[in-house]
Formats: C-alpha cells, structure tokens, sequence
C-alpha cells in the first residue's frame, strides 16, 4: 500500500534540495536587517518607503500563500516549485540592482509573491514523498528545523556580506541555490496533483488575499504605531471579506480549501498551535535583539552572532520529536511538553538583569526555543498526516498562513506589553523621544553631557528590562494555557486520521 512505502536515498536527496527554497525564503524576512544605512545612502527613500521595504515581503507572503497552496494542487507542486524559483530569482537580481526606492519595493512584492509559491510547494512535496509516518516525521523535523533556522542566519549573512560588498548581494546569494534547485527538482523530485482538481477559482484567489493582506497589515500598523480608527477598520474589512471567501468554499464545487478537513481535532487543534508557537517565537525575539545591542551595548553583528546560540537547542529539540512519537508518545502530549518547557524558558527570561545578563538570557532563548520547536514540527506532522495528499498543498499553505498572523500577533501583543510597562517606568519627566522607545533614549542620550546622558541610558535600560521581565511573564502564562488547551484539542487524534476529500489518490508523475 502507498502509505507502507518507505523512502530511499532520491527522496531524502530531494528533500536537501527542498530545504535550499525553503532557507532562502525564511532568511529574506530578516535578511535585510543590516542593510538600512547602505540603502538610506544609495536609494534615499522616505520613511514610508523605508517602511514598506521591510513589510511588503512579508504582507505579500502572507497574503498570497492560500492561493498558491491551491494552485500548486491542481498544477502540480514541482511545476509551481519551478516557476516560483524562476519568479524568486528574477526578483532577486531586479531589488539587487534597484536603482531607486519604488523598484526595490516593487521587487520585494515580487518577491514574496514568488516565496509564497515556495513555502507551500515544499511542505506538499514532503507530504508526497514521505508516505511512512516515521520517516515524514522526521523529515518535517528536518523541514521545521531549516525554517526557523532560516529566520536566524538572515541578519548573519547580511551582516557579514554589506561588510565585504554593497547591500545588493543580500539579493544575489538566491541565485545559485535557484538555478541548483532547476537543475536538481526534475531528477529528485516527484510531481504531485489533486486529481479531481477541477478549474481554479479566481473568484476565491482574489477574496483570499483580499481577506489576509488587510487583517496583517492592521495588526502589524497597531504593533508599530498604536490603535486607530482606520486600523481597526481595515481589520473588521479583511475578516469580513474572510467570512465571504469561507461562505464561498462551502458552496464551491472544488474549493481552495476543504472545510470538513478543517473541522476535524488533529488540523483544526494544530493549526491553532502552530498559531500559539510562533506568537510566541516571533514576539519575543525582538526584545532579545534590543537587549543585546541597546542594553548590553553590543554592535548589530555581534549581538546578531550571539542570537544564534540559542540555536543548539533548536538544532538538538528538531527530531527529538519525532523520536518521541516513534516511541509511541501521543502527539497531544508531546506538544504539550513542548510548551511547558518554553514556559520554563520564558520564565527564567522574566529573571535577566539589567547589566550582564547575556548568559541568562541566551538559557532562557534556547530552552524556548527548543520547546517550541518541538511544538511547531510536531504540529506540521499532525496536518500534514490529517490531510489527503491531493490537498496537501492548500492544507499547509493554511497552517503557514496561521503562523504568519501568530507572528503578527505576537510582535503586537508582547510589543504594547514592553512599550506600556517601559512607558510606566519611566515616567513623564524626561524627554517625549526617551519615553517612545529605548532606541530613542540611545539617540537622546549620545546627544547629552555626562552625567545626564548617563542617567538617561540607566533610568531607559532598567525600565526596558522591566518590560522584558513583564511581557516573558505574560508569555509563559500563555505557553502554560496553551499546554492545556493543547491536551484538549489532540487528544485522541492519531497521525493518520483526515477526512478524504478525494475518492482517488493523487496524481503522481516520476521524477525525472
């Protein structure tokens, strides 16, 4: 039977070359980290499109992952896995060599359109060649693990090329994976499609992104900037356009997205932890970032290299997953555990001093990290394994999209909480700049005599501290829920249970 089948050398080979697109396309959310000063110089944008340089990758990946999961079903996900890597690479080498700020952000439209093909395609691709459950497991570990590693290594190698070369080879390192992922994907990877794909629903497509872009982009303005009416506005107008595309999928005779999958305990339950998961990695880690460089006074490279300590645990936490579950551990409580132990980390975080804290602090990001590595890879596996193979492309589209607002959220949620509690701290009697973010007390504070500035930078660092020590509270707190309510929603929900929405197998084309 097909889910006996056991993979071979091509398709752990194939899944190194999945892992290219999928490293690229998570290293470009946080590849430009070090950039700013080099394009401010070179390109002179306004701060609006200093603004939108940053956010429109992420905004269009959001928005555009749903309906190329979809696409992918019915076209074939090595097709699209192709044309996204042709689509990134041009893109690449067009925002490479960008000659004023409107080209850059137009290329990093494209883009984000392009890795939203990208992200997709691979996890289906996965679900298509890795039939025996232990052997997926693992490989969706592999997949987690190159994800989150990804985020991490982006301001790396940013930093490392804008000190050798201009900021445009940021861009440029995409080209050689692509043209080896062309080279590669036709000869070790299997083309897969929904058989009963029926025609595609532009209608859908439309109201997909139409639903997502507005509801991201609020949440991610009310991080930055605080609640307003036009904000909140947006959102209500994004979630309402969401309940017409879901009203739409009910009716369609071949919809985006199965909805009685959706109701079923082992997709519905992950796709909220996976929510909760990344709320809580993305959320937190710019407060690691700050306190690295505007506490501890560390330059931006080096606190970006000590930012990836943390990733032992992460590199260690990755299959210990899966080795859990071939054990016979239930994945409800394998993920749960997952959250108890980045309640550990988020706790001892709620303890770092103010002055020589980096050891306690990088203790603490590792043990969350690892935690809640465990909860996102296990978490893949159980809608991976909940979903036919003909809809694993729109399924896992769903999932990353979940995970997208999770981040959202948790930059502005954990965000107020630090920026309400640094506020507090400091009271109202120094300078309008100082109160607004630590950032500006490091800018108000170089422009002071002694003793004055010094006492600008204690009185800020000690009140960013106290919010650091508030918002790893609060988080813990939301990781100790999330282990409980976890419990409620998987259990009892095997790897292997999903509702078919297909009567046929999917189509499968050998590689090469």
């Amino acid at each position: 039977m097909l889910e006996t089948q056991r993979a071979g050398r091509r398709e752990w080979s194939g899944l190194a070359v999945l892992i290219l697109p999928l490293l690229l396309v998570s290293m470009d959310v946080s590849v430009l980290y070090f950039t700013v000063p080099f394009i401010s110089r070179d390109l002179a944008p306004s701060g609006t499109q200093q603004l939108w340089i940053f956010d429109v990758y992420g905004f269009v990946l959001a928005g555009f992952l749903i309906t190329m999961g979809a696409l992918g079903d019915r076209i074939g996900r090595r097709r699209l896995l192709m044309i996204g890597a042709v689509g990134f690479g041009i893109a690449s080498v067009l925002a490479a060599y960008a000659g004023n700020a409107g080209m850059l952000i137009a290329a990093r439209a494209v883009l984000g359109v392009a890795a939203a093909t990208l992200m997709p395609s691979t996890l289906a691709l996965v679900r298509g060649m890795f039939h025996d459950e232990k052997q997926r497991g693992t490989a969706i570990a592999i997949w987690t693990a190159a994800m989150t590693s990804g985020i991490m290594l982006g301001p790396i190698i940013s930093g490392l090329l804008v000190e050798h070369f201009w900021w445009g080879s940021v861009f440029l390192i995409n080209i050689p994976a692509m043209i080896l992922l062309l080279a590669a994907a036709p000869l070790l990877l299997p083309e897969h499609r929904n058989p009963a794909r029926g025609r595609f629903d532009i209608a859908s497509a439309v109201l997909s992104v139409a639903a997502v872009l507005p509801v991201i982009w609020g949440v991610k303005e009310i991080a930055a900037h605080g609640v307003d009416a036009v904000r909140i506005v947006v959102i209500a107008a994004g979630l309402a356009t969401g309940a017409v595309f879901v009203r739409r999928q009910r009716r369609h005779p071949y919809p985006m997205l199965d909805l009685v999958v959706l109701r079923r305990p082992a997709f519905a339950g992950s796709v909220v932890v996976s929510l909760l998961g990344t709320f809580a990695m993305a959320g937190f880690a710019v407060f690691t970032s700050q306190y690295l460089q505007l506490v501890l006074g560390m330059s931006p490279l080096e606190g970006a290299l000590w930012s990836l300590a943390p990733s032992a645990g992460v590199g260690a936490a990755a299959p210990l997953a899966s080795v859990l579950a071939r054990r016979g551990v239930a994945r409800a409580r394998i993920i749960a555990a997952g959250f108890l132990v980045a309640a550990g980390g988020f706790a001892l975080l709620s303890t770092v001093p103010v002055r020589s804290g980096l050891w306690v602090l990088l203790t603490g990001a590792g043990i969350y990290a690892a935690g809640l590595v465990v909860v996102l890879s296990t978490a893949t596996e159980l809608v991976i394994g909940a979903v036919p193979p003909e809809r694993a492309g729109a399924s896992s589209a769903l999932m990353e999209t979940a995970s997208e607002f999770g981040g959202a959220f948790g930059i502005a949620i954990l965000g107020s909480i630090g920026t309400a509690v640094y506020r507090v701290r400091l009271g109202d009697d120094l300078p309008g700049a100082v109160r607004e973010t630590l950032s500006g007390a490091v800018t108000t504070a170089a422009g002071l005599p002694q003793p004055a500035a010094g006492r600008v930078l204690t009185a800020a660092r000690d009140a960013f501290t106290g919010g650091l020590h508030v918002a790893a509270g609060a988080t813990a707190a939301i990781m100790l829920v999330a282990a409980v309510a976890s419990l409620a929603l998987l259990r009892g929900s095997p790897i292997g249970e999903r509702e078919t929405g297909s009567p046929r197998p999917p189509e499968t084309v050998s590689a090469g």
